[in-house]
């Protein structure tokens, strides 16, 4: 690593989830909760809120994934949520089945879902933990 000033590392700016249908993910994020901060469907690209930061959840366009998971490992994106549980309780009315249960971890519960094309989000609060929550 580099003692250079320049090269620090200053937080996230979006995180990128490759999509086969970017009308059928909008829809399944949109129900899931997540906000679109806008949309380029000429870039194939669909930006989605995430809290009060400016950075978000991107979603890009790739026609070659269709309906299948993507055939490299999926990373698992964690997002902060106030109550893990009563989210499991909206994602199931929305009709996205979670990968598992609500699970304990270190800093409180969390439910995980995945989407059409193996992206895993995993919704987490700080109920154990909650000096470390954003609402703090």
């Amino acid at each position: 690593m580099s003692d250079d000033e320049s090269y620090e590392l200053l937080g996230f700016d979006n995180m990128l989830l490759p999509v086969g249908n970017l009308d059928e993910a909008v829809g399944f994020y949109e129900r899931a909760g997540f906000p679109v901060a806008f949309r380029l469907d000429e870039a194939g690209i669909a930006l989605l809120k995430v809290g009060k930061e400016t950075p978000g959840v991107l979603l890009r366009l790739d026609e070659e994934l269709s309906r299948r998971a993507p055939v490299w490992a999926s990373p698992r994106v964690w997002l902060e949520v106030r109550d893990a549980r009563a989210v499991a309780g909206v994602l199931a009315a929305a009709g996205i089945e979670a990968l598992d249960a609500p699970f304990r971890g270190a800093t409180g519960w969390t439910v995980e879902f995945a989407d059409p094309w193996g992206n895993v989000i995993g919704l987490t609060d700080y109920s154990k933990r909650p000096e470390l929550s954003r609402q703090a």
